[in-house]
């Protein structure tokens, strides 16, 4: 029996394979479309990603300038250091891992965990600044992400002795305090940047690039001698301890071009160590702490007087019997003294005399020589913080208050404003502007005196220092010397403390051609000297005296000191 034929197929419309052709070769179409878009295009995205998993930024840190002394000797420097970081995003790490780098970092546990929980960081910071042998403990572990990053830790070789000055940086090696604080923007330098390529276990395998190069901060040379720092430091400090005092203070001013040659206080502080600091401690008081001079301000009140013309140094001024009474108030001298010459006003410290020329002249005039070095003013050092102290206008002194204000009473200064002030005696009439930065061209000092009048000033803060004067125990075996005692109640409430001073002395040396002005400043002594020239005059002596032996100044005076052991102690108090 025969099969049947086999019936066939039915017959597809001819366009239906076309259109299948069509949209399979439009597919394909679409796909190497995408692709020539993704890989020639626009590949930034997908590259970008790709390069994510292998390629990352490094920053390059930028190195802090470092700030050298007016001899190059270092003051401050950055010293590499290493910290130990981590990439969350790379980390691949166990438990015993965990607790093995919690216990090299000092640690806990759960605090490591935490700054690693987080895989969408691609930088955190574990510990900061590590020794070099407990960073290297760190790398044996062998961690995938986690590495070393090169920083730099501040290091401050003169310590407390000049951390008034230079202040101190932070973790971040950024400027806190003093000239750190306010040369930030000069000293910081700006990082730089560098692509690398990492491998599984976040380790740098090469270098592909320098994005940006670093700009390290710049080199900043300052006017501090250090080794008169030291010296000035060093007397300071015993001082302070011999007449267990509250604090203290010293400048160092060049006579002629009114640079800072050493600045230092008492208490002080080590910028070394990052430790809790009182704050107390970090107040720089020669610049920001104000105190009523006392006598120091008697030499301008009398060289205000032989400027107008009214008296010459040997005018004779009757002290009488020690008081002078304005209205309700009395003005004491430390002792009765009779008629004095000008001269001897300085020589001995008669508040009496100094009232009595004061209130010879029209308050104005007086002002305009105290408003003239500088008092009421910022001394513009451009250290941070430095105040303009008190100096009223002259309209409202009522005649007790310009009496007053003739000793030191009534008016209120930083010391660093009485050493500049004091240049004027030591530099032929001229106010010198004081400065921290080491400058090519000389400042431009200021006139305010005439020379006449400095010279014969100058003579007589030279007898202030000789026998009969208040300030023997100021005299520099070698060197004349000339200078002003001041001791003055301080203030307390609205009135004056019965037993609380400050001492001080400002002075400058050698006469003959003054090289140097000192102003010393000694708060509260507590030993029972409180005497200016017994508590402030002797550390004037050993400073000035090695000050001037250290930069090579010849004598101009007999080697040996001229106090006599019998001569009168002449005493001052206002």
């Amino acid at each position: 029996m025969n099969a049947p034929p086999p019936r066939p197929l039915p017959r597809l419309p001819a366009w239906r394979a076309s259109t299948l052709l069509s949209g399979l070769l439009l597919c394909f179409g679409i796909l190497i479309s995408r692709a020539v878009y993704l890989q020639g295009l626009n590949n930034d995205f997908y590259q970008a990603k790709g390069e994510s998993r292998y390629a990352r930024s490094m920053e390059i840190t930028a190195t802090r300038g470092v700030i050298v002394d007016r001899n190059n000797d270092l003051l401050a420097i950055s010293t590499p250091v290493e910290s130990v970081a981590a990439s969350p995003a790379d980390i691949d790490i166990t438990g015993e891992q965990t607790r093995k780098l919690a216990q090299l970092l000092q640690m806990q546990v759960r605090d490591v965990s935490r700054k690693l929980e987080d895989t969408q960081r691609e930088f955190v910071y574990l510990k900061r600044q590590l020794p070099p042998a407990q960073a290297a403990k760190v790398v044996e572990l062998n961690i995938p992400g986690v590495f070393l990053k090169r920083e730099y830790r501040r290091y401050y070789p003169a310590a407390e002795e000049l951390a008034h000055v230079i202040g101190f940086t932070n973790i971040d090696d950024k400027g806190q305090e003093a000239l750190e604080l306010a040369f930030e923007d000069r000293l910081r330098g700006k990082p730089g940047f560098r692509r690398v390529i990492k491998d599984r276990k976040g380790r740098i395998v090469e270098d592909v690039e320098s994005i940006r190069a670093p700009r390290h901060g710049e080199r900043i040379a300052l006017t501090i001698d250090a080794k008169i720092q030291h010296l000035a430091y060093r007397e300071l400090k015993k001082a302070m301890a011999s007449h267990r005092a509250k604090a203290g203070g010293i400048v160092v001013l060049d006579a002629a071009t009114g640079e800072v040659i050493a600045m230092a206080n008492f208490p002080t502080y080590d910028p070394n160590t990052r430790g809790r600091v009182d704050p107390s401690r970090m107040r720089n008081r020669t610049v920001t702490d104000l105190f009523e001079p006392g006598s120091t301000l008697k030499p301008f009140t009398v060289a205000t007087a032989l400027e107008a013309g009214m008296v010459t140094p040997n005018t004779m001024v009757d002290t009488a019997s020690g008081q002078l009474t304005i209205g309700s108030a009395t003005i004491h001298d430390a002792h009765r003294a009779g008629p004095l010459t000008v001269a001897q006003v300085i020589q001995k410290s008669s508040n009496v005399g100094a009232a009595k020329l004061a209130l010879r002249m029209p308050p104005e005039v007086l002002w305009k020589v105290f408003n003239g070095v500088g008092f009421g003013m910022t001394p513009q050092s451009g250290f941070p913080g430095e105040v303009a102290g008190k100096l009223r206008a002259h309209q409202n002194w009522r005649p007790i208050e310009q009496a007053t204000m003739s000793y030191g009473h009534g008016i209120s200064v930083s010391l660093l404003q009485l050493a500049r002030a004091y240049t004027i005696f030591a530099s032929d009439g001229e106010l010198k502007p004081p400065t921290l930065i080491k400058r090519e061209d000389a400042p431009q000092a200021k006139r305010v005196i005439s020379p006449q009048t400095a010279q014969s000033v100058r003579n007589m803060l030279e007898m202030a220092v000789q026998a009969g004067g208040t300030a023997p125990q100021a005299q520099v075996a070698g060197y004349r010397v000339a200078g002003k005692t001041g001791t003055a109640h301080k203030v307390e409430g609205r009135g004056y403390a019965a037993h609380r001073y400050v001492s001080s002395f400002v002075g400058f040396a050698p006469v003959s051609n003054p090289r140097l002005v000192v102003a010393v400043m000694i708060d509260e002594p507590g030993a029972g000297q409180y005497y200016g020239g017994l508590v402030a005059a002797p550390v004037f002596s050993e400073v000035a005296g090695g000050a001037l032996r250290l930069m090579g100044v010849p004598p101009d005076a007999p080697v040996e000191k001229l106090v006599l052991p019998s001569a009168p102690e002449i005493k001052e108090e206002v």
